[in-house]
């Protein structure tokens, strides 16, 4: 136990010896620094709130089971950066979805309806038999 004690003793004494010490700083701090950022509303935050407080973006959230209050918790939680991204995907999505996608999905069921005999739209496909 001795030796034990020895060791941990002459461990920690080189690891205090390696380790740099820095200079402490301190400073006072203002109210005001604390309190303010505590009360403004990130800018990206309140977006992002304006959007969920729709109704119909509360009654799809409450269809997939998320509870607003739970929801309201964690925007607070959020970063920065990650309301910043988060606000940038909602831009970038286009009201109504992608029209070319809706299009084509068309098609393929046209195309699906021509192939087992539903219907006759397209005169190069043949239906199976």
């Amino acid at each position: 136990m001795h030796i034990m004690r020895r060791t941990l003793a002459a461990l920690l004494s080189c690891v205090l010896a390696i380790l740099p010490i820095g200079p402490a700083q301190a400073a006072m701090v203002g109210t005001g620094e604390i309190v303010s950022p505590a009360l403004q509303q990130r800018p990206d935050e309140s977006r992002l709130r304006q959007l969920l407080a729709q109704e119909s973006a509360r009654e799809q959230l409450r269809a997939w089971g998320v509870d607003p209050a739970q929801l309201d918790a964690r925007i607070s939680s959020l970063s920065n950066s990650e309301l910043a991204r988060i606000n940038a995907g909602i831009e970038s999505q286009q009201a109504g979805g992608d029209v070319l996608g809706v299009l084509v999905l068309i098609f393929v069921i046209f195309i699906i309806t021509d192939v087992i005999g539903a219907t006759d739209i397209f005169p190069f496909i043949h239906p199976v038999r």
